[in-house]
């Protein structure tokens, strides 16, 4: 047997096999937090961002979803019937939002 073969036969496998998905879900799970409350000041700055977009604005956005706080960057867009924030496809409710940085406008 060359030496290459004989060092193939001993190259890690995943004995239990979904372990390691376990695992990261575990991560995932144990790194939850819980939404806080958005001083009215930093309410203030999103409001006058939210107002100042424009067509064709980037944006990056902070926010909460599922335990968890997320960033977001790409083309923006306000959908006023339903409260929500158009980022990239990604559909984000206000109040879900905790910063807004607008790239441009």
């Amino acid at each position: 047997m060359s030496r290459e073969n004989r060092a193939k036969q001993f190259a890690p496998f995943d004995a239990l096999k979904g372990l390691q998905d376990a695992i990261h879900l575990k991560e995932y799970q144990h790194e939850r937090v819980q939404k806080g409350d958005i001083q009215e000041e930093k309410a203030n700055e999103i409001s006058k961002a939210l107002i100042s977009l424009e067509k064709g604005s980037v944006a990056k956005v902070v926010y909460f979803e599922n335990g968890h706080n997320l960033n977001l960057q790409g083309a923006a867009k306000l959908l006023i019937d339903t409260n929500e924030l158009q980022v990239g496809i990604k559909k984000i409710h206000i109040d879900d939002l905790l910063d807004i940085e607008i790239i441009k406008k």
